[in-house]
């Protein structure tokens, strides 16, 4: 066996064993820690060599068991684990975030309904998280793309509702429905799948898939792209998101935000470049995509809370992702993975910002903070990524966008155009809504905020008697622990690497699309045999 088929698994299987692991030593939370944190870096390390020797070899697959293609000329029986150049990006940013989120997390001391017992499973249940956010990526046929959505489902129950407090348990019953039909809508699309075309391997299937009727070829498209757009949260298929996300704890909602929003937009660009290039939807994804844009960035004007305003501004952009991919030209699919990159990075930052400000005012309602501009740093730790995340030139959300704008602008249909406008107008929106939540939170004084008044800046007082808070139940707030500032300030000079390195990443971005859009090399590379 090679080394580049020895490490095409290990991204799935060092979390599961880093999990299992955790579990053994749950009595023991600060044993527990490191083992995440080694396991995690293990990842990044892995997810690193692939991302080299996926660009350096072209696409990688691996028939797990041995059970490749058949000399019939039937395709792998088994499960095939694939890399390209799009997999191995994901991989990699995912990684990276996984880590800094999880150093966030414990240097903020995760607890659950009592602080005096640290929570046993939120590790274990991060590193299956991880686990399956890298099967997804790595998955080189449905049924073990949807085992890893499943995994991710799973998984982002249990931490989605850490505390058990009303609210939060709300917040996951509806979250968990709500993936669940969008698992069954995966499901039904598999089954009319592999009832077409007698096989569920992508490579194969994408060969098959030619032969399929024109109309058979749409609806089963059309099935696929609901139960991924839920997972994406493309509009109208996105009401969920706002209203789970804010609840559950700042690293939970980084992560979220981040990265599993974008497994459905991968899930997108594979089901309409590898296996329907041609099935006729392309202009129903431009309109959700504008649809998604506009929506999501009206309904973060309207929002108090700065969790609800990042959620809702989470939703909008993923318009300009999908957008980059419905225009079927290699320019716009190098914008859309370009920015894909780009928003894992900020949006996760942004979210991590988001739980330091809770954790310096006190709250995070805009209604209830204002002053924060006395803290530089954190004001830093939001400015950036919030610059990033408007566009503004030369940050690398400037990069994507004008990437994605250009390849509307050379479609040059009415609907491209339309795209183009609205796209410029969610750009000029979501730099008035970050502008609202940094004058409101930083400049102005507390004592103008509406509700300034129910918020203590002051430190808890411990009761001496019985030693417990006085009037807040985190004897912490106001501070930011080092643990939680390091992994932040992280992220953001790893955001402006993608502007100081925006030429070379976006070269990598385009010869990922190329490879997406050829599909020759990725069928080719599954049913040739994969790596020896």
């Amino acid at each position: 066996m090679s080394i580049a088929a020895a490490l095409i698994p290990l991204p799935v299987l060092l979390p599961t064993l880093g999990a299992a692991l955790t579990l053994i030593v749950g009595r023991r939370p600060k044993l527990q820690q490191p083992i995440t944190i080694g396991t995690l870096a293990a990842d990044v390390a892995v997810t690193a060599a692939l991302l080299f020797l996926s660009d350096r070899e072209g696409t990688l697959a691996l028939h797990v068991g041995g059970w490749g293609p058949t000399e019939g000329g039937r395709g792998p029986l088994g499960i095939t684990l694939v890399v390209d150049r799009l997999s191995a990006l994901m991989l990699i940013v995912s990684a990276v975030v996984l880590l800094a989120v999880i150093v966030y997390a414990i240097g903020q001391g995760v607890r659950d309904g009592d602080d005096r017992q640290p929570v046993s499973i939120f590790l274990p249940t991060y590193l299956t998280l991880s686990a399956g956010v890298s099967l997804a990526f790595l998955a080189g046929d449905l049924f073990n793309l949807f085992v890893g959505f499943e995994m991710l489902l799973a998984a982002s129950f249990v931490l989605l509702t850490i505390g058990a407090s009303a609210e939060r348990i709300r917040a996951g019953i509806g979250y968990v429905m709500v993936s669940m039909t969008s698992s069954l809508i995966f499901l039904l699309g598999i089954a009319l799948v592999y009832a077409s075309t007698g096989t569920l391997n992508l490579a194969e299937l994408a060969v098959r898939a030619t032969g399929m009727p024109d109309g058979t070829r749409s609806a089963v498209f059309a099935v696929f792209l609901v139960g991924f757009g839920i997972k994406a949260a493309v509009f109208p298929l996105s009401a969920w998101l706002p209203d789970s996300y804010p609840t559950a704890p700042a690293p939970i909602t980084a992560v979220f935000a981040g990265i599993l929003t974008k497994v459905g937009v991968y899930a997108i660009i594979r089901a309409h470049s590898l296996l329907f290039p041609d099935a006729g939807l392309d202009s129903v994804l431009l309109v959700g995509a504008l649809l998604t844009m506009l929506i999501g960035i009206f309904g973060a004007i309207a929002q108090s809370d700065i969790k609800r305003v990042l959620s809702f501004t989470l939703v909008s952009h993923i318009g300009f992702m999908v957008f980059g991919v419905a225009l079927s030209s290699e320019l716009g699919m190098a914008g859309a993975i370009f920015y894909v990159m780009h928003h894992i990075i900020v949006m996760t930052t942004l979210f991590l910002a988001a739980g330091l400000i809770e954790r310096q005012g006190g709250a995070s309602s805009l209604k209830r903070l204002g002053g924060l501009v006395a803290n530089p740093l954190l004001a830093f730790m939001f400015l950036a990524p919030a610059f990033n995340l408007g566009g503004i030139p030369p940050f690398s959300g400037f990069i994507g966008k004008t990437a994605v704008l250009q390849a509307g602008v050379r479609d040059g249909s009415v609907l491209a155009w339309c795209l183009v406008g609205g796209a410029v107008v969610t750009s000029l929106l979501t730099l008035f809504v970050l502008a609202r939540v940094w004058t409101r939170a930083f400049w102005r004084l507390r004592s103008d905020a509406p509700e300034g008044e129910l918020v203590r800046a002051a430190p808890p007082v411990l009761l001496d008697d019985i030693g417990e808070v006085a009037f807040d139940d985190r004897a912490d707030v106001g501070r930011m622990p080092i643990g939680m500032v390091v992994p932040t300030v992280g992220l953001i000079v790893l955001g402006l690497a993608f502007t100081v390195m925006a030429g070379p990443i976006f070269g990598y971005a385009e010869r990922a699309a190329a490879e997406v859009l050829d599909r020759g090399e990725y069928i080719s590379a599954v049913l040739a045999g994969g790596a020896p």
